[in-house]
């Protein structure tokens, strides 16, 4: 049950911050305007709120986990919000990120 709380949560923090970067760069790059930009900022906050939610206490083990699932979801959110269309390398690329975070965060550890 920890582990799927623990995917929960990390999807969540993907969501906010993956969302929130992306709401900048339409504010900025697409000229969307302050609103979207000022919307992503508030969701890159929340980003950091649900990112201490994960029950291990390790600061940097969360954040370097979390950089694999990054990875993963900013290649899903392209597709779905741009259209961008992954390669074989930035799929592969994808699953070495997740496999990474999966040994970080779930790896049995005698302590």
């Amino acid at each position: 049950m920890l582990v799927a709380r623990s995917i929960a949560l990390f999807a969540v923090a993907a969501l906010f911050e993956i969302g929130g970067a992306w709401l900048v760069w339409q504010g900025i790059r697409e000229h969307k305007g302050w609103i979207w930009i000022g919307a992503g900022v508030i969701a890159l906050g929340l980003y950091g709120v649900v990112a201490t939610f994960q029950s291990d206490d390790n600061f940097g083990r969360i954040l370097a986990a979390y950089g694999g699932v990054f990875v993963a979801g900013s290649i899903a959110w392209g597709m779905v919000a741009d259209g961008y269309r992954p390669d074989r390398f930035d799929v592969i690329g994808a699953l070495v990120c997740l496999a990474g975070m999966a040994l970080i965060m779930y790896a049995p550890r005698g302590s």
